[in-house]
């Protein structure tokens, strides 16, 4: 007989199946009609009220997972699955302890051709868990982020005199380092580390916003006209805090709560051009890059799992919640349009910022138009992780 848990994610299981428009019901006879005089029969209780499903709960160290049901997902079946299957396989090159078997199956067998057999498959494969505060929390945060996408020269030229530093010498032995503001204005400090710089931009906001982001591409044009794409990549901070010059803005009155995205920000330095280093240096943190090859323009920056994401379907998680190459389910709204952002994606990258266990940030790809979205991102968000199944209700 099955258990009691069994009969419970088969019955989800049909009822995802349903929606995903795969279930064909046979049309069956039309029952005898009852007699009046004759009492109905006793009905018998299912087997699930019988005996109520204890749901299985894995514990992280700053999450729980609790046991769910496909047709828990909202939304589940309407997403474009195929479109998680790059990332998928680029977390399988580095897949996390329990997934080698369900990796070896994604690199070994075609890829789905469609949305419904890609969800089929992870339905196969995989059990849902809703994941909640080790409190039962189960709301938190979505966030966005993205790549600058900048033009910069390899020497300050006109406009372009914002250096983008390497890592210094001495970045280890000295913690923490100097601050962004001895480093911008102290002429000891420019001095020694002016032979780290790898390009210049015209827009110290830009700086910040690289930094913040924490990679960025950027197009060296020459006077020849050719030009030459390169990926700035993290290479280590001073080890001073970071400080949102968005909150600084709200806390002296100069943007309400609620409006300090970057465009408010830009908008605000726009009318207050005499007052940037001022509001800049608030933020004590200073990011430094080292300069990468970019063959491919449709290639993602590498977040923290050491793959390249993909925008849309990778994310930024606490790591001590959802381990990195952990696919997730989403259930927040855009943005800008309000309309329910209900999708698969990929745990690959993670953030300072990112801490507790419903907290995810949203690679929103490279560009303006990912930049206007990642900046005005700050959704309710609910989160279940997908993880590998043997089949008899345990987690590998």
């Amino acid at each position: 007989m099955s258990s009691p848990s069994r009969v419970g994610r088969l019955r989800g299981s049909l009822a995802a199946l349903a929606i995903l428009g795969l279930l064909v019901a046979c049309a069956a006879p039309p029952a005898p009609p009852v007699k009046p005089s004759t009492p109905p029969p006793a009905a018998t209780p299912a087997l699930e009220e019988q005996a109520p499903r204890q749901r299985q709960v894995l514990l992280r160290e700053r999450s729980r997972w609790v046991a769910a049901d496909w047709s828990e997902l909202p939304g589940w079946g309407q997403d474009r699955a195929t479109e998680l299957w790059p990332a998928l396989l680029q977390s399988c090159a580095r897949p996390a302890p329990g997934w080698a078997a369900v990796c070896a199956r994604a690199r070994m067998e075609p890829p789905p051709t469609d949305d419904t057999s890609a969800s089929l498959w992870l339905m196969q494969h995989l059990r849902p868990y809703r994941v909640e505060s080790l409190e039962g929390e189960t709301q938190g945060l979505l966030t966005g982020y993205f790549e600058p996408q900048l033009e910069a020269t390899r020497r300050p030229q006109g406009a372009f005199k914002v250096p983008v530093l390497g890592a210094p010498a001495d970045l280890q032995q000295r913690r923490p380092y100097f601050t962004r503001q001895q480093i911008e204005s102290e002429p000891a400090v420019k001095a020694r580390l002016r032979e780290r710089e790898l390009a210049y931009l015209d827009d110290p906001l830009d700086l910040l916003v690289l930094q913040i982001q924490g990679s960025g591409r950027v197009r060296f044009s020459s006077l020849d006209g050719s030009q030459q794409w390169v990926r700035l990549a993290f290479a280590g901070h001073n080890d001073h805090p970071y400080q949102s010059i968005g909150k600084t803005l709200i806390e002296r009155g100069e943007l309400r709560p609620g409006e300090a995205s970057w465009p408010q920000i830009r908008d605000w330095l726009r009318r207050n051009p005499q007052r940037s280093n001022e509001l800049l240096w608030t933020n004590p943190r200073y990011v430094f890059f080292r300069e990468e090859a970019l063959p491919d323009l449709n290639l993602g920056p590498r977040g923290a799992q050491g793959v390249p994401l993909t925008p849309g379907r990778s994310i930024a998680v606490d790591r001590n919640s959802v381990p990195y190459g952990t696919p997730v389910w989403l259930d927040a709204s855009e943005p800008l349009s309000s309309q329910p952002l209900r999708r698969l994606a990929m745990a690959q990258d993670t953030g300072s910022a990112i801490v507790g266990a419903v907290r995810a940030d949203y690679f929103w790809g490279w560009g303006r138009e990912a930049e206007t979205q990642a900046g005005r991102m700050k959704q309710p968000l609910r989160l279940w992780a997908l993880w590998p199944d043997d089949g008899t209700g345990t987690s590998r």
